[in-house]
């Protein structure tokens, strides 16, 4: 991958050029992010203490103008699924501003808005990193929608790895219909499950990186666990299902009213 530096936005801030793509580089005392102002995604957050990144990108996304960014935390928004085109919604493939930004001794902080044509806010982004990484969208548009903050986590090995905290049921999107399922929940196949986000913490056990990723959602209605196994899926390799988990925020059975937020909280335990 080309990378080039472009600016220093600030101090700890700076611009950069990875092949197609802008992506602001955060490096702070606590730790490092960064985002891509395509999609305002989120694409690497590591605490200062830890052996390796938080979330998961693939080794192979290309970062091409106008294709989805496999990894970190796409936005899916203002839909969420297939059923209109693009799939997810057109907030992951546009251009959003940092329109804000601050750093201090205790957190850096940023954020994003995507604009319409007519230069109407339609949607934020708040991001601030510490000790744990604090994520808060906003829907303004008038009309309601569905929105999913799409995490990928970076495991060791996900035959080695489950998830706590999940419901006992939930809507498996590749039978279309509810199953009992167990919790705490391993993955051994493709997965593509909706839960109901009534209990509002799970826990990744990383087994294999001996830690935990603690996921806390606030105002969500809907938690999506996701992996695709030996399914073929764009900009991964034919192995990368092996160290990814998706544990999605979301709010797409209960959607966003104009002014509505939604959040999530991750950090290691």
């Amino acid at each position: 991958m080309k990378t080039e530096f472009i600016r220093q936005i600030s101090q700890g801030i700076s611009l950069e050029k990875c092949n197609e793509l802008y992506v602001i580089r955060v490096q702070h005392a606590l730790g490092s992010a960064q985002v891509a102002l395509q999609g305002a995604q989120l694409l690497s957050w590591q605490p200062a203490a830890a052996q390796q990144d938080v979330l998961w990108l693939s080794e192979i996304e290309p970062f091409q103008k106008g294709n989805a960014i496999r990894g970190g935390v796409p936005i899916c928004y203002p839909w969420f699924g297939s059923a209109k085109s693009p799939s997810h919604g057109t907030a992951r493939i546009r251009e959003w501003s940092l329109s804000h930004y601050e750093m201090d001794a205790e957190y850096a902080y940023l954020e994003f808005s995507l604009y319409n044509e007519q230069n109407i806010i339609e949607a934020k982004i708040e991001m601030a990193f510490s000790q744990e990484c604090h994520l808060i969208f906003t829907h303004y548009a008038e009309q309601e929608a569905q929105a999913a903050l799409h995490s990928y986590f970076n495991v060791a090995d996900i035959q080695q790895t489950e998830v706590k905290g999940l419901p006992h049921e939930c809507f498996d999107s590749l039978t279309k219909q509810f199953v009992q399922v167990p919790s705490p929940r391993k993955i051994h196949e493709n997965v593509d499950c909706i839960y109901s986000a009534e209990q509002s913490i799970n826990c990744i056990e990383d087994a294999a990186n001996q830690r935990t990723i603690q996921i806390e959602h606030i105002d969500a209605s809907d938690i999506v666990l996701w992996n695709p196994w030996h399914k073929a899926t764009s900009a991964m390799s034919e192995t990368g299902y092996q160290t990814m988990l998706c544990v999605e925020t979301a709010r797409i059975n209960r959607k966003l009213q104009q002014g509505e937020s939604f959040e999530v909280i991750f950090k290691l335990v």
